[in-house]
């Protein structure tokens, strides 16, 4: 073989993205997840009742692949379906974000069985199905974070949401409960436990009469309602090995110091 002297161009190969599955992606704090993972060189899959195009194009926007993929999260078959089609486009996994949930604020007494049901079946059962649909996957890879979206309302109780706390109870459950199955092989689930944050579900909450910004901010140290992109950021962090990697089974407050204050609301305000 002769020597040109003339070093051989080696073609360039792009980088393979992780992937990142998203539920309830069409608004609020999925939108802002599936944003900020897309900005983190994710490819991102996004998971909603309806078709989640304003996320769709947001995504796109930032330079990332993205798919989407319409479901009720609670149904096993779309839970089956999902992890399929994800699996078959990308062949991989690296991230879920289990955020689809709906709210009730209905006093106990007068919460019914089919309300209760289907809280649970949303907040708590969709989760389990798509922990065990992609979990398989990321446990054969030896790899990967689940980010469950729980709620100060997993942590504490909260007047007249009785379906509404114990799915997120019980979701913080199973995020223990996985960390502790799994992560010895690889995959590590932690949970988010937001405060409460301006999206169109608080709207929608307010809109009932069951309480107005001040009750918040008035409880709130840091005096302000959560952005969602303060949730994003959390769950930015908990999705990442690099900057996460020996974090698993935690349940994180990002709730601006709710948890933390034990005081009356005279005291707390006396402060600022």
């Amino acid at each position: 073989m002769t020597n040109t002297g003339q070093d051989t161009p080696v073609p360039s190969v792009a980088p393979v993205p992780p992937v990142a599955v998203v539920t309830g992606a069409a608004q609020g704090i999925g939108r802002r997840v599936a944003d900020a993972l897309a900005e983190r060189g994710y490819a991102v899959v996004l998971s909603d009742l309806r078709m989640p195009d304003a996320t769709l194009q947001s995504v796109r926007e930032r330079g990332a692949e993205a798919l989407a993929v319409v479901g009720d999260v609670s149904s096993e078959q779309y839970a089956t379906r999902l992890s399929e089609q994800v699996l078959g486009e990308f062949g991989r996994v690296n991230v879920l974000v289990n955020n689809a949930g709906v709210s009730l604020l209905v006093p106990a007494e007068q919460t019914t069985a089919e309300q209760w049901r289907r809280v649970l079946e949303v907040n708590l059962t969709g989760p389990f199905l798509l922990c065990r649909a992609f979990g398989t996957a990321m446990l054969a890879a030896g790899t990967g974070s689940i980010v469950n979206i729980a709620s100060i309302a997993g942590l504490h109780g909260v007047s007249d949401r009785a379906a509404y706390n114990a799915s997120k109870h019980g979701l913080i459950g199973l995020t223990r409960t996985l960390a502790a199955e799994w992560g010895g092989r690889g995959v590590r689930v932690n949970a988010v436990c937001p405060g409460w944050v301006k999206t169109e579900m608080d709207a929608a909450d307010q809109a009932s009469g069951g309480y107005t910004d001040a009750d918040i901010t008035d409880r709130v140290p840091m005096g302000r309602f959560a952005a969602p992109g303060d949730i994003a950021a959390a769950v930015a962090f908990l999705a990442d090995p690099g900057m996460s990697g020996f974090v698993n089974g935690v349940a994180l407050p990002v709730d601006g110091g709710w948890t933390a204050d034990a005081s009356w609301t005279s005291l707390r305000l006396r402060k600022r």
